[in-house]
């Protein structure tokens, strides 16, 4: 039987749906978090989440689409949040945020050890 190579996965920093959600999670709590953001505009992410919690619902007698409205409002609470926000703090921000997950192309050199390990006594 041939023996199987071994391949590395690797994940790239791009994602998929989930990750752009935590992302704008942690951009949110990050602006919530900054004192260059107004109070008044750092209201609207806590309405929107008010919201979410009461048992009010704009769609309320339709079976099935009365989650959609909550949805509705989380979706635009967020974006009009940060919208609304300094534009140099919130690219700080997301430049903090991606930092870690970029990869380079300029092609570096990075320095390091390497040490072979063998199954052989």
């Amino acid at each position: 039987m041939a023996e199987k190579k071994q391949t590395k996965i690797m994940v790239p920093p791009q994602g998929g749906m989930m990750h752009s959600f935590v992302m704008r999670l942690k951009l949110i709590l990050r602006l919530m978090g900054d004192s260059r953001v107004s109070p008044w505009v750092k209201l609207i992410p806590i309405g929107a989440l008010a919201y979410w919690i009461s048992p009010v619902d704009l769609l309320m007698g339709i079976p099935g689409i009365d989650a959609v409205d909550d949805a509705a409002v989380l979706w635009f609470g967020s974006s009009l949040f940060v919208e609304l926000c300094p534009y140099d703090v919130v690219q700080e921000h997301m430049k903090d945020l991606s930092s870690n997950l970029e990869v380079t192309k300029d092609n570096e050199v990075v320095d390091g050890e390497s040490t072979e390990v063998t199954d052989k006594k």
